[in-house]
């Protein structure tokens, strides 16, 4: 299925007429996996989603609450508090749409009152509200696959079969939200790498993207400095697994992935243009 080129929405635009394009990773928190505590600060946040924004970012997505394997979990109230003067200060500086990544619909509420145009539910809409918001205001929404919780995912993963069961899941999902009023092109589905998936899940995953790119959604994918990287490559520091993130990054714009999600913006998009020039 051709998907238009051209994505807008009341508060947001995703140009896809030159292919894939690069989200920006801006973790609020003290205990992201990668970067965290490094941008809890609402100035040096700003500053940060500005340098991506410069750096060629399409989305910038901000986060209030880790997602790592075992992380605790952080109030609304707390994630609003880290959040929403960032997004505020945000909006103000940037012209690229800001996405909202949580699950908790406070949350999402509080964000784009504040200037967020774009939900990232690692939870794929489990939260009826969070469906009810995402089509009352008309915002795209990222439907991600996860196998557990933050605190159990990693545990004892298991699947029958990864790719059919993560790809059966995010149909039915991506059904709840067009049910819910919103419009099958503003839902992307991500099979969420590194979420509930051993190093063999997530391989299979990434080998066949074009099973998810060819639902008739479009694709987000985030493996941007992941801990299987780190198990292939032996690195155990994340900003050391740079290089890895890029050979999955090339094989994601290959495979027809509308969005790829980074940490390290312009290195990534110069991997993304390269591999688009290729795949052309």
């Amino acid at each position: 299925m051709a998907h238009e080129k051209i994505l807008e929405w009341p508060g947001g635009r995703l140009d896809f007429s030159a292919g894939c394009v690069v989200m920006g990773v801006l973790n609020v928190t003290p205990d992201s996996f990668s970067d965290g505590g490094e941008f809890l600060d609402r100035d040096r946040a700003i500053e940060r989603g500005v340098k991506m924004a410069s750096e060629g970012a399409a989305i910038i997505d901000v986060g209030g609450e880790s997602t790592r394997p075992g992380a605790e979990g952080v109030s609304a109230e707390e994630q609003i508090r880290r959040v929403v003067p960032v997004i505020g200060g945000l909006s103000k500086r940037i012209d690229v749409p800001i996405s909202i990544d949580t699950y908790d619909v406070e949350v999402a509420k509080a964000a784009l009152e504040a200037g967020a145009s774009m939900i990232n539910d690692i939870t794929a809409l489990s939260n009826e509200k969070m469906a009810e918001l995402a089509g009352e205001k008309q915002v795209p929404v990222v439907l991600m696959h996860m196998q557990g919780t933050s605190r159990t995912m990693q545990i004892e993963p298991k699947y029958d079969d990864v790719v059919a069961e993560v790809l059966q899941f995010l149909l039915d999902r991506a059904k709840r939200a067009d049910e819910s009023g919103i419009e099958r092109n503003k839902i992307f589905i991500d099979p969420g790498i590194g979420f509930g998936k051993t190093l063999r899940h997530n391989t299979l995953l990434l080998r066949h993207l074009d099973k998810f790119v060819s639902s008739g959604y479009r694709v987000l994918v985030g493996t941007s400095r992941k801990s299987f990287i780190g198990k292939i490559t032996g690195r155990e520091n994340p900003a050391e697994r740079i290089f890895g993130t890029a050979a999955t990054v090339a094989l994601c714009v290959a495979a027809g992935v509308s969005i790829v999600r980074v940490h390290d913006v312009a290195e990534m998009l110069d991997v993304v243009k390269v591999a688009r020039a290729i795949s052309e």
